[in-house]
C-alpha cells in the first residue's frame, strides 16, 4: 500500500504555501509600521511632557497633541527645535 499522491498535488500544496507565506509576510509589515508609528508617538510624547515639566519654569511650553508627539518621537531632538521654531515664528 504506498501512496500514490501525483507529483502536480505535491507541487500545488508547496506553492500554497509559498503563497501564504508570502502574503502573511505582506500583512505584517505594515502593522510593524504602525506600531512604530504609535510607539515613537509615545515616546514623543513623554519627551514633550519632560520638556513641558522643566521648560516652565524657563517660559517654553510645548503643546502636547498627536501632532507634536509624531513629530518629536520621528525625529527627535531636531523635531523638538523645529517645533519650537514654528512656535517663535508664528507667535
Amino acid at each position: 500500500m504506498g501512496l500514490n499522491i501525483p507529483v502536480n498535488v505535491i507541487v500545488a500544496y508547496g506553492l500554497g504555501l509559498l503563497l501564504l507565506y508570502v502574503i502573511g509576510w505582506l500583512l505584517l509589515v505594515p502593522f510593524k509600521v504602525i506600531w512604530k508609528f504609535i510607539f515613537n508617538g509615545i515616546l514623543g510624547g513623554i519627551v514633550l511632557w519632560i520638556l513641558n515639566m522643566v521648560g516652565k519654569h524657563i517660559g517654553v511650553v510645548i503643546a502636547i497633541n498627536p501632532v507634536t508627539a509624531i513629530i518629536v518621537g520621528f525625529l527627535g531632538i531636531p523635531g523638538i527645535i523645529l517645533i519650537l521654531l514654528l512656535q517663535f515664528i508664528l507667535i
